[in-house]
């Protein structure tokens, strides 16, 4: 059996006990166990920094796994859901760190709802404007990127969370990209089954999802540089 196998099934094991036992007593009790997982994904999600900085040069091979990775510590202040961990494990990897706004890669592993994801979210109303202006201006090498064979493999246009329901200020409701204009975050996601996330080639696949949404980042990049 690969490591890889050992590795994720390790970190399936322990998310799969905490969202049945999501409370402080248990996770100190399991803290070890928490440990190790996290230290496991930080490893796949090395392996994932290596794959991408072999194509997009504005990730630096040498960022590390741990520093991508989001704490398991929920801020419940202002949630209704009080319990005080993420039932999941992510990463972002961004040029800008994985606070950034810059358009960057997602990773999220959590039984029966894994999934790679890369864009921009939430953007300042700067950057929704300008990556609006882009696509206003300019929408020709995004609409190529849409339709390629590569991107359309693993993606099928941007994810609808958040969408205005009428025509954002300054654009007409008749714009061509209308629809496209509407968007407040320019996300596109790719769903991975659990079998797929424990195959030993799960950093290959990834990366190859990863490399599919390049072309669309670097637009997003592009349009929202200084």
């Amino acid at each position: 059996m690969s490591s890889e196998i050992l590795i994720m099934q390790k970190v399936f094991t322990f998310l799969k006990a905490l969202k049945s036992n999501n409370n402080k007593e248990w996770f100190d009790k399991n803290k070890e166990k928490y440990l190790e997982a996290k230290q496991e994904f930080e490893i796949l999600v090395d392996k994932l920094i290596a794959g991408i900085a072999k194509f997009d040069k504005k990730i630096s091979a040498d960022m590390k796994g741990k520093d991508c990775t989001f704490r398991i510590y929920k801020d419940v202040r202002f949630s209704k859901d009080k319990t005080p961990y993420k039932a999941n494990m992510g990463a972002s990897i961004n040029p800008g760190g994985k606070k950034s706004l810059e358009a960057g890669y997602y990773f999220h592993c959590e039984p029966n709802a894994c999934f790679l994801a890369g864009g921009v979210y939430m953007p300042e109303p700067t950057m929704l404007q300008a990556i609006r202006q882009e696509i206003d201006y300019n929408f020709a090498p995004l609409d190529k990127i849409f339709k390629s064979a590569s991107f359309k493999k693993y993606f099928n246009g941007l994810s609808d969370e958040g969408k205005l329901k009428t025509a954002p200020k300054g654009f007409e409701k008749d714009h061509p990209q209308i629809e496209l204009l509407k968007n407040k975050h320019f996300i596109v996601s790719h769903n991975l089954s659990d079998k797929q996330i424990l195959a030993k080639d799960i950093d290959k696949k990834i990366v190859s999802g990863f490399k599919a949404m390049y072309p669309f980042l670097e637009y997003l990049r592009e349009a929202t540089a200084q």
